[in-house]
Order: structure tokens, then sequence, then C-alpha cells
């Protein structure tokens, strides 16, 4: 496929469309909330950050989807294949979250009455503190986690849908290295920088009202080397680029299309907790994922339907980088998701 990479200006032209669809390797594009031309009520805004190690994982969710916002943060347990996520909404933000035009700078705080989140800026890196409670067996959650090492490159693309207005801008950080403590009441984990690494997914656009999207990322140490990856498909118009990336001690690796692999049972419906082969266009991909345990859920409110599965596992099989170095991944944690929207 053509692999159209985009250069700095402006993201949005005078109609509120994408000046220039594609990908580039940060974020060059400049995002202004005032040259979107949908009603506030459209406009979604976030900041998601995963943190794992080999034992455990923190995902914490800020976000303001227009006509509901929520804080949300899951605790995983990858040796006991277990989860717990707490998602407090908050109804009518239409932009009053207050977050930045850009990833680089400005913070991001939300506070609600039994929980608050922040995403801030500091010395040297990025600072990620939240508070729920009650959260599990009536004992709170909370955090204060610091993120450092950013890579050189991240995975940034400017996808356009088949309605005027409607754009996807998104950025995707992979393989920082993550440092601090959760706690579930009294139960603290400490992070132990060398062996735990966080992601940040970037989002702001308008979206269609109902889409499907895979996504799937994965990010540790391979021989000494921080190694990461962002594939994913089914959302938006890709045609002058697709968002996958092999990352390397943070450099970025193209690839083309990928496909997941999904297993099938006898009825035709995923079988998503069986292994899922994942290949790409060019023979550069070929990785079995293993399933652990798949974090689902499935909000269902008025107008609004999100069914979510977020399958966690081990990924294991060779990568080949634009070089043509072959990579070996054995037993390499990460995610792959199916998500459906109507929002």
């Amino acid at each position: 496929m053509d692999q159209h990479r985009f250069g700095p200006g402006p993201l949005l032209n005078g109609q509120g469309n994408l000046v220039e669809p594609g990908y580039a390797t940060g974020l060059l594009k400049t995002y202004d909330r005032k040259a979107i031309k949908a009603p506030k009520w459209r406009i979604k805004e976030w900041d998601y950050y995963l943190i794992t190690n080999d034992r455990f994982g923190v995902a914490l969710t800020i976000d303001d989807n227009g006509y509901m916002g929520l804080l949300s943060a899951s605790v995983l347990d990858f040796e006991a294949c277990t989860e717990t996520t707490v998602s407090p909404m908050f109804w009518l933000p239409m932009g009053k979250t207050g977050f930045p035009s850009s990833s680089a700078s400005g913070d991001v705080k939300k506070t609600l009455k039994n929980a608050e989140g922040s995403f801030e800026h500091t010395e040297g890196g990025r600072r990620l503190h939240f508070r729920i409670d009650p959260f599990r067996d009536g004992k709170p959650f909370t955090c204060d986690i610091l993120l450092t090492n950013e890579p050189k490159d991240s995975m940034t693309i400017a996808t356009p849908f088949q309605k005027r207005g409607h754009f996807y801008y998104n950025q995707k950080i992979i393989g920082m290295r993550a440092e601090g403590f959760f706690a579930i009441g009294d139960e603290r984990t400490e992070l132990d920088p060398k062996h735990t690494f966080g992601l940040l997914d970037w989002g702001r656009g308008v979206w269609t009202y109902k889409n499907t999207w895979y996504w799937s990322a994965a990010q540790g140490e391979i021989d000494g080397h921080v190694f990461s990856f962002n594939l994913g498909y089914g959302f938006g118009d890709t045609s002058a680029a697709s968002e996958n990336m092999l990352f390397y001690d943070g450099i970025a690796h193209k690839l083309g299309r990928v496909d997941f692999g999904i297993p099938k049972k006898s009825d035709g419906t995923d079988d998503l907790l069986s292994p899922w082969h994942f290949t790409d266009d060019a023979g550069r991909l070929d990785l079995i994922f293993t399933p652990l345990f798949d974090r689902a859920s499935d909000t269902n409110v008025l107008v609004i339907r999100s069914d979510q599965h977020q399958v966690f596992g081990r990924f294991s099989g060779t990568v080949r980088l634009d070089d043509g170095r072959e990579i070996r991944i054995t037993d390499l944690l990460g995610f792959a998701e199916k998500v459906f929207n109507k929002w």
C-alpha cells in the first residue's frame, strides 16, 4: 500500500477536514480544537496510559467525548489472569475537561466526587496520579507513576472518514520506562523501571457514530534492546497510510497492512481466547499471540454502545526491521483488542 508521510503544518483546513492524511513519527501537525467544524458534543479527546511488566499492568484513562467523559483505572494481574476496572463517568463536558493540543506539553486533570486523575509533564518525564474510592472490595485505588526515557519516534497518524468534517488524529508513544507505585488499600506494588514500561495513546478527533477498530501493542526488552510495536486497522479511511510500526531502541520501522488472524468458533464468532496469528502484507511480521485473559466490557446506555474486548497475552515469533535484521520474540507481554462503538 502507499504510505504517505506527512510534514508539519496545521492539521485541519478551513472546512474542518484533514489537510494531509498519512503518518509521521512525531506529532508534526498542529491540532486546534477551534478549527473543528463539528458540534462540541461530537468532538472526542482522550489520553490513555498503559503500564506493564511481566507481573502487573495498570491502565489509566481520562477522556472527554463531548456528551460524556470518564476517568478509568484498571489493575491487571498477568499471573492470576484477573483484572479490575472502575470507570466513573461524567456528563456533557463539551471540551471543558481542558485537554492540551499537544502531547508534548500541557496537563490534564479531572476531579469527581469519588475519583480524581491527572497527567502532568514534569522534569524528565510524565507523572500520572490517580485515586478512585472505592475500587475493589471497598478499598481505594491510588497510583503515582513517572514515565521517562521517551523514545525518539512514535506512531502518529491522521486518518479521515468518508464523511466531511470527520477525522482521527492519533499518536502512540510506546516503550517509555515506568517507575513509582500503585496500591489497592494498604497493598502497595512498586514498579521497577528496569522491567516496567509505559505507553501513551493520545487521541483527538470527530468520529462517525458507528465503527469497529482493532488495536494491538506490546513493549519490553529483547537482548538488552527496548522493543515495541503498534498494530491496528479497521478504523477510518487508511488508504493514505496504516498505523503499523515496529520500534527498536526508539526508532520506528514502518509496516504496511496487517491482519490479526483472529480464530473463529464453529458458529463463525470470534474465538478470542485461542491463539491469534499476526501477519503483514510484506512477510515482515509473523507472530503467534497466546491469550491470557479478556478484559471485556459492554456499556449500553441509551444511544451509546461500547463493546470492548482487550485481550492480554504473550507474543512469540519473528519481525523484520527496515534494514532486514530479523528479531526473534519470545513470550513478549502485550494485548490485542477488538472494540465496537456506537457513540
